[in-house]
């Protein structure tokens, strides 16, 4: 299998936690969406990534499908079987995501000549980060993770979310307004998978 991503993408380093902690060999390779000369278009038409490539040439994306897959295709699952449990957790897993595409759309948006870029836009997305920061802490609670029981896929995207932070937009000090999610960042950045993915910077 062939993992196509960037390694700033939040997204694709979910993937990559995820390949890491089930120890599923798998080739990195890297492709820049934004940059002249990508391939990315010709695996994923929205041109996007991550994409998981399989041995037969198929291709999977996006980064939940990707994850979907994964767990039912290798141990151990970090989606709960329980069917309301695991709904709540892909809703989690949806509410990180979205708080890193409103980021990543602020990102790709500033990269646009100053002329032609909409400060209400950028604010727009600066509200749903917000927003999504404050009903994530409400998840995490007093718990050590987002369920409660265990590290899940919400888990790790909620903890490639919050670095993603870290490097596109380190003025906004989700540590000190959401001690909850700051907790939650530090326990799961213990982890080698973690830590080996962490963004270039």
């Amino acid at each position: 299998m062939k993992l196509i991503a960037s390694l700033t993408s939040p997204f694709a380093r979910k993937v990559r936690i995820l390949l890491a902690e089930k120890a599923v060999s798998c080739t990195l390779v890297v492709d820049i969406p934004w940059e002249d000369g990508t391939r990315v278009p010709d695996f994923n038409p929205l041109g996007k990534v991550p994409v998981l490539q399989l041995d037969d040439g198929s291709t999977l994306y996006d980064s939940r499908v990707i994850a979907e897959y994964l767990d039912m295709a290798w141990q151990p699952s970090f989606l709960p079987a329980e069917p309301l449990l695991r709904v709540q957790v892909r809703r989690m897993e949806a509410l990180a995501d979205g708080i890193a595409d409103a980021a990543a759309t602020i990102f790709v948006e500033q990269r646009r000549p100053a002329a032609q870029q909409s400060p209400a836009w950028i604010e727009r997305q600066h509200g749903k980060i917000r927003a999504g920061l404050q009903a994530l802490a409400v998840d995490v609670g007093e718990q050590d993770y987002l369920t409660g029981t265990g590290i899940t896929v919400a888990d790790i995207a909620a903890v490639c979310t919050l670095g993603y932070l870290d490097l596109r937009f380190p003025e906004i000090d989700w540590r000190a307004e959401y001690p909850a999610l700051a907790g939650l960042y530090a326990r799961l950045d213990r982890r080698p998978a973690v830590q080996d993915t962490r963004p270039p910077r």
